[in-house]
């Protein structure tokens, strides 16, 4: 299944990113988002970014761009996992923060991902302290599982859909 993503909303256009990112990658990762995201080297140096972007195996980062004037935002990860689920992350630039854009993103990219074939759902994993994170993924429609993540001290959540959508079975 491919993880790659192009998707415009009202004030993103989120796409993967490519090596031409990386400066701007670097710029908006400072120790804010390393502290959070354990797989990040702090400090996340340039290497780092171009490691990152290449990393492409099962799963794709993508950059999440300002439509008006290319600023980047914050950085969509995809990440696949076994038996179709799909896990999604994400961190934004601290100027970014509090706007609504990752609320914007992540749910654009969550519909985008809910109608790829094989895409069995959508998880995510969250610090109990990261209060914004897991404030916005409950608002997107994540529930806690119970069950630990695979990254240390986080929980694991699993996406249930648009809240307030529902379904009758006759």
């Amino acid at each position: 299944m491919t993880h790659h993503l192009e998707i415009t909303t009202p004030r993103s256009v989120i796409a993967p990113l490519a090596d031409a990112d990386a400066a701007d990658v670097q710029r908006i990762t400072d120790a804010s988002v390393t502290a959070r995201v354990s797989f990040l080297p702090s400090p996340f140096t340039l290497e780092d970014t171009y490691a990152l972007i290449a990393a492409r195996a099962d799963r794709c980062f993508h950059g999440v761009r300002d439509r008006a004037t290319g600023e980047l935002h914050g950085v969509i990860g995809v990440h696949g996992r076994p038996f179709g689920m799909v896990e999604i992350g994400y961190w934004f630039a601290a100027a970014a923060r509090g706007r609504g854009l990752a609320t914007e993103a992540v749910d654009a990219a969550l519909t985008a991902l809910e109608d790829l074939p094989g895409c069995n759902g959508i998880e995510a994993e969250c610090a109990l302290d990261n209060h914004p994170s897991w404030g916005l993924l409950e608002k997107l429609g994540f529930r806690a599982t119970g069950d630990a993540g695979q990254r240390p001290e986080r929980m694991l959540m699993r996406w249930h859909g648009r809240p307030g959508i529902r379904i009758d079975v006759c």
